[in-house]
Parts: C-alpha cells; sequence; structure tokens
C-alpha cells in the first residue's frame, strides 16, 4: 500500500493508432467474430509473453504473466458489433439476412450494407425488414450485387477506420475499439511486465445481451473468483461526458452501478496521470445509453468497474440526420483510455479492495477534528 506507484512508459502512438485503425476495420457482428480471433491469434503469436485461451464458447483470453504472483487484472472488451449474417439467397439478387443488434428498423431499411464473403466485399441495400424485439429487426431482405454465402457477415457500408484530424470514424468504434485499447496496453506491457499478472478477455454476442459475459462468468474456467475485472466500452455521448473531454471513469450504467473501491482506484489513478502528464484527459460519470458487461460481472460476484470513451453515432445511428453513420470518437480520448489502462496494470498491486487507503484518509480527517465535539 505504501509502494511508489510505477512510470508508464511512452506510449508509441503511431504504432497504437495503426493497431486501432485494423481492428476496427475488421468486419464482425454477433456470433460471427472470426476475423477478430484471427487478428488476435495473430498478435498473441507476435508476443513471445502473452498465451492464449479460449472456452467453449468462443471467448478468448490473452494471459500476460506477471513479476510477482497476487490477483490478476482483467480487462475485458467485446469482439462484436450489430450487423448482418447472411442466410440464404431468396433469387440470384435478394439475400435474406438475420440481424443482431439494437439498431432501430427505421434506420435499418433503405440503408447500404457491405457483406463479406469470402474474399469478396459485396454492396447490398436493405429493402425490408421484419421487426423483433424494441423495434430492431430480427431479419432483413437485401438487394445485392451477387450471391452471398450462408454465415457471411453484413455491415453497414460506411467505411473502415480512419482518422481525420482529432477524430476517428468507423463502421464499428463500440467495442473493437476498446478491444483494440486492450492491445495496445498488452503491447506496452509487454516489453516491461508489471508486478500484477495481466489479461485480456474479449467476448462473443455482447451486442445480444451479454451472451459471451455470461458464459464467461457461470460457465467457462477462463475467469477466477479472485480477478480484479475492468469493463472496456465506447459509450453514447452524454451532455456532461463529452467526446474529447477525456477517457470516462465509468461509475455505472443505464442498469447498475459498479464496485467502490475499484471506481476509487481508477480515479486515484487518473488523477495521478492528470498530474504527471498534461496530454492526458479523463472525465468520471455514470453513462445511462445502455448496459454494459460490468453489470454482468458484478451479478456473478465478480469485482468489476469500467472504463470507456464517449461514442458519437452509437450503433451507427447519426439521430440529428435521422440515418445510418460511422461511429465516431475522439483519438485523444483513446490515447488516455490506453495510459490509464497502463496505469492500473503496473499499480495494480497497490490495490486494496476493503478501502484501506479511503479509510487512512477519513480516519486522518477524523483525528484532526475529534477534540472539537
Amino acid at each position: 500500500m505504501g509502494e511508489e506507484p510505477e512510470q508508464s512508459p511512452v506510449i508509441t502512438t503511431r504504432m497504437s493508432h495503426d493497431l486501432l485503425t485494423q481492428v476496427c476495420s475488421l468486419p464482425t457482428a454477433p456470433f460471427v467474430e472470426s476475423q477478430v480471433v484471427a487478428f488476435v491469434e495473430r498478435f498473441v503469436k507476435a508476443h513471445r509473453s502473452m498465451s492464449l485461451q479460449r472456452d467453449r464458447f468462443g471467448n478468448l483470453l490473452i494471459s500476460l504473466p506477471g513479476r510477482s504472483r497476487g490477483p490478476r487484472w482483467v480487462f475485458t472488451a467485446h469482439m462484436d458489433h450489430p450487423g448482418f449474417v447472411a442466410e440464404r439467397m431468396i433469387d440470384n439478387r435478394s439475400l435474406h439476412a438475420r440481424f443482431h443488434g439494437g439498431v432501430l428498423s427505421t434506420y435499418v431499411r433503405g440503408s447500404r450494407v457491405r457483406f463479406f464473403s469470402g474474399s469478396d466485399e459485396i454492396r447490398g441495400t436493405v429493402t425490408d425488414v421484419v421487426d423483433g424485439d424494441r423495434g430492431y429487426p430480427a431479419t432483413a431482405t437485401v438487394r445485392v450485387a451477387q450471391a452471398v454465402m450462408a454465415g457471411s457477415v453484413g455491415m453497414f457500408d460506411v467505411g473502415e477506420g480512419r482518422i481525420r484530424g482529432k477524430r476517428f470514424h468507423s463502421r464499428v468504434c463500440d467495442d473493437l475499439a476498446g478491444a483494440a485499447a486492450a492491445l495496445a496496453m498488452l503491447d506496452q506491457l509487454s516489453r516491461k511486465r508489471p508486478k500484477s499478472p495481466v489479461a485480456v478477455l474479449l467476448t462473443r454476442a455482447e451486442e445480444e445481451g451479454f451472451i459471451g459475459a455470461i458464459a464467461a462468468s457461470t460457465d467457462s474456467k477462463l475467469l477466477r473468483k479472485t480477478d480484479r475485472l475492468i469493463a472496456i466500452e465506447c459509450s453514447a455521448a452524454q451532455p456532461y461526458a463529452p467526446i474529447g473531454g477525456g477517457c470516462i471513469v465509468r461509475i455505472g450504467d443505464r442498469t447498475s452501478v459498479f464496485n467502490s473501491a475499484i471506481s476509487y482506484f481508477i480515479t486515484q489513478q487518473a488523477e495521478a496521470l492528470a498530474k504527471a502528464d498534461r496530454t492526458f484527459k479523463h472525465q468520471r460519470a455514470l453513462m445511462p445509453g445502455g448496459t454494459c458487461e460490468a453489470t454482468v460481472y458484478d451479478v456473478y460476484g465478480y469485482t468489476a468497474g469500467s472504463i470507456c470513451v464517449p461514442l458519437g453515432n452509437y450503433h451507427n445511428m447519426d439521430k440529428a440526420k435521422g440515418k445510418i453513420a460511422a461511429e465516431f470518437i475522439d483519438v485523444n480520448d483513446w490515447d488516455s483510455m490506453v495510459k490509464l489502462f497502463i496505469a492500473i496494470a503496473r499499480n495494480g498491486h497497490t490495490f486494496s479492495p476493503d478501502h484501506a487507503m479511503l479509510k487512512q484518509r477519513l480516519e486522518a480527517r477524523f483525528e484532526k477534528f475529534k477534540n472539537y465535539f
């Protein structure tokens, strides 16, 4: 508890931004995350200090041993994004596809899409949808340029990852930008391993209601009850937590609030970083735009907190224009999130789950004023 915090290494920004662009350009949708999985496999193979495990549901765990034993810090992000899965050709130009995720049907009808069928990228236009729950499509009919293989991933055709000024735009930020940040952290930590062991859990089918996270919490051998979990998200920007205001210490979501001790620890690390690094910016907020995986981990008895970046055009819905558009985040917000991950990993061994450091502050205050009674 009294140890000096370790200093985080300088992040190689260009390398990290290349990673962000590459990961957010991968095709993905719930239950069809195979191209993200293949990228992660190549990433781990290029880092000999890391190992990769998977459970029977397809969740991935990348592990980096610490320099000493102790509870493990697990940063977790999901590998999917709302999208289409091709089912069958109705005729030579019409495709029947499933849709997974929370995008309102009014946005999906008439939208341009792109299917990744083998080595081909096939463009199409949604001509009709059948509504499922909450006004989201269950299935769609898509007019396509050529036949699409069953099982192919379809995404809104709004472009791959690219940086424009201070912003990063892509057909998917939520949550591949979070996954990319976790990989950027591991890349930095592998050069000088922290004291505590660190892992990254990448889950499947979050957009259908945290399916991978529930599996990892209840019927998987990837997690331990002693783990300290940080759920990573791109969360819909709020008036009090704007894009460009820094990464966010997320203390809760639409459904629940997260572990108090871990939220306090994350905040401490952010405040220390802000004093040491003038480019680092952070915010602290409850983000009610949706529910995140930290709620799942909390429900199943894990010590969990969350960090996110504010997101524009959540789930590709440009509400100002009423149409599908690229999601976007602020590049500096993302850089700050990576820096905060590294600081937490490097100083994780100082975390006190019983609020020991906060108790010391409160008791010192009491000692100063108790004789005034």
